[in-house]
């Protein structure tokens, strides 16, 4: 029972060992360190957003311009010096 429970607590101590990160702040060269950065932490691939997605997809219309247009035609319209 003893070396089970040696054996236990050795495998929770090799764990933490194996999963240590290289420590690449104390890397003097810049581009061996960004090299040790770029390795520990591989960059992911970029998600394609919705409209990427949908190609076929009309083009964004939006319902305010033309009331704006004609809010703006009717302010313009206004006699202020009368």
């Amino acid at each position: 029972m003893k070396v089970f429970i040696v054996v236990l607590a050795l495998g929770m101590f090799v764990q933490s060992a194996v999963a240590k990160e290289a420590d690449c702040r104390t890397i003097e060269s810049t581009s061996g360190r960004l090299a040790c950065y770029d390795a520990a932490f591989p960059p992911q691939a970029k998600q394609p957003t919705a409209a990427e997605k949908d190609a076929a997809r009309a083009a964004y219309k939006d319902p305010f311009i033309a009331e704006e247009a004609k809010t703006a035609a009717k302010l313009k319209n206004i006699c202020r010096g009368c």
